[in-house]
């Protein structure tokens, strides 16, 4: 059993390094550090139950049992609504590539076809309808997050990416209702809790969207046909849709297939995963930058640490374990331990080292931090005085002027480390350091920049 544990540096200039290390020291050991081929379900269903993945499965044993035979193969859906993914997927791609590890074939599903409906769970209201461009844009936004997480190849266990406006935007509408349709029925379908709700808090439900849960279980019957897939998983708001993939296989092909549920993860305050003040914390570089991404991970709350470690990294539960005990301000080691897994793993190490040397030399030395976020203005808006309201907004800070009063009033708004009480303050060229750059906070750990444009 590993025992090493991460002592607390007196020398905040070598914690980086000696964090990464030692982090490095905790993957080395672990069992799960390659991609190993296996016959058996069991060290991915151990993995799944031990780092807190699974919420429910339509038929556990049955599930191990149909690996016996060997590798199998199972999927996630992704639907294209934005031009990247979310930390709020990030349970779902940690599952896809825990499948992998264990010796099975991870399906990414782009949802090419369904994302021209919007999946209706667990929504107040429907999605707004986009268009053939938008989503082909949004689907080549998100297929670069996957290659870092998984290995794609037509080897034994190589992953692959399917998309299934590929079956589903060439179906005939009637031979799909008398084929398929007619082994749905509305009575149930009503009972899904997606459904329901959106029904007893009288929000409209439009018969577009009440398709949406036809199309995913024809997707699990079309991958099980094409690439023999076996499990389907997801959130556990997919539950309903899932169960109705299995019967749909069932009931048309006489195929056993199964679903596994995950389960919604909230924060300890009860916060959406992935969401913050600012907005959500993207996983393209080209949306969130890697430091601030680093920094989410590094913000998170005591009580989330151990479940987070166990989720979002790869550190043998031993080492996590060592980390979740520690108490009072010695729990910001392992949340720096946190960060930069989270980091290596999403953004890659240069990324990872990039952004906790910047938030080191932000924090620890008082440096503005060549790696902070920026915002690019022109010489003039400082000529002119930019109101210190706009600059924070634009810097990424907040999201609303109001967001920005607030932290002006509670003290947390400071522009060169300097806080200002007036709301009508502005930045102007004398507030532009040595480098020509203004540095922006919001509070003790978000921070970001503002430089002047060339020319």
């Amino acid at each position: 059993m590993l025992t090493l544990a991460i002592d607390k540096l007196d020398d905040p200039a070598n914690a980086t390094r000696a964090y990464s290390a030692k982090a490095a020291h905790y993957r080395k050991s672990s069992t799960h550090g390659s991609f190993p081929m296996t016959s058996s379900l069991s060290s991915f269903l151990e993995t799944v139950v031990e780092r807190g993945f699974l919420h429910q499965c339509t038929d556990l044993e049955g599930l191990a049992a149909a690996a016996e035979a060997g590798p199998i193969a199972g999927y996630i859906g992704f639907d294209c609504t934005a031009p990247s993914l979310h930390a709020g997927s990030l349970v779902s791609i940690m599952l896809l590539r825990a499948f992998q590890r264990a010796g099975h074939r991870p399906i990414v599903l782009m949802g090419g076809g369904t994302s021209k409906i919007g999946d209706p769970s667990m929504r107040d209201e429907a999605r707004k309808l986009l268009g053939e461009t938008e989503i082909a844009a949004n689907m080549a936004g998100i297929r670069r997050v996957f290659s870092r997480f998984l290995r794609f190849g037509e080897e034994p266990g190589g992953a692959i990416m399917v998309d299934n406006a590929d079956w589903l935007d060439g179906l005939n509408y009637i031979a799909f209702l008398r084929d398929y349709g007619r082994h749905f029925s509305v009575n149930r379908m009503l009972a899904f809790d997606s459904v329901k709700l959106r029904l007893e808090r009288e929000q409209a439900l439009s018969f577009l969207e009440f398709n949406y849960m036809i199309l995913q279980a024809y997707d699990f019957l079309e991958l099980a046909r094409r690439h023999d897939c076996t499990l389907q998983m997801g959130g556990s708001d997919q539950w309903g849709n899932i169960v109705g993939g299995v019967e749909l296989a069932r009931r048309v092909d006489g195929r056993s297939v199964f679903g596994l549920t995950t389960p919604l993860l909230t924060t300890a305050s009860g916060a959406k995963m992935g969401k913050t003040a600012a907005g959500a914390v993207w996983l393209n570089a080209e949306m969130l930058s890697p430091y601030d991404y680093w920094q989410f991970w590094r913000n998170t709350e005591d009580a989330d640490v151990g479940r987070f470690l166990r989720l979002f990294t790869e550190l043998p539960l031993d080492a996590i374990a060592d980390l979740e005990a520690r108490e009072g301000a010695a729990i910001n080691d392992a949340k720096i331990v946190l960060a930069d897994e989270a980091t290596r793993l999403c953004h890659g190490e240069e990324a990872r080292v990039q952004a906790a040397e910047t938030a080191r030399r932000t924090f620890s030395d008082g440096a503005t931090g060549e790696g902070l976020p920026a915002a690019t203005i022109a010489r003039v808006e400082l000529e002119a005085g930019l109101a210190a309201l706009e600059a924070f907004r634009r810097a990424g800070l907040a999201a609303t002027n109001s967001e920005v009063r607030r932290l002006v009033k509670a003290g947390g708004a400071r522009i060169n480390n300097i806080a200002f009480s007036d709301e009508g303050r502005k930045i102007t060229l004398a507030d532009l350091d040595d480098e020509g750059v203004v540095k922006l906070s919001a509070g003790k750990k978000r921070h970001a920049l503002l430089r002047v444009a060339a020319g």
